[in-house]
């Protein structure tokens, strides 16, 4: 039985990303997160900016299209493309 380096069972990155310089979530804005039916964004108390807080998403693609300014973006794995 070949051992898996434990590098390879971790992510390189989010599945959501949040670009915080578009993302107007300290302004009132929460979109992303009323749409995403995983409830799996939230306002960052330190930021006022949306992120990802639990890494399940569906890659149904709501937050990214719904999002006023652009600031969502989910990476959809290759093979579910």
């Amino acid at each position: 039985m070949a051992l898996v380096p434990r590098e390879a069972h971790l992510r390189t990155s989010a599945p959501v990303t949040i670009d915080e310089d578009k993302c107007i979530a300290d302004k009132g804005c929460t979109v992303c997160i009323d749409v995403c039916p995983m409830d799996l964004l939230a306002i960052d108390p330190e930021t006022g900016k949306a992120f990802m807080k639990f890494d399940e998403c569906w890659y149904c693609m709501p937050c990214e299209k719904d999002c006023p300014t652009g600031a969502v973006h989910v990476a959809i794995p290759y093979l579910l493309r």
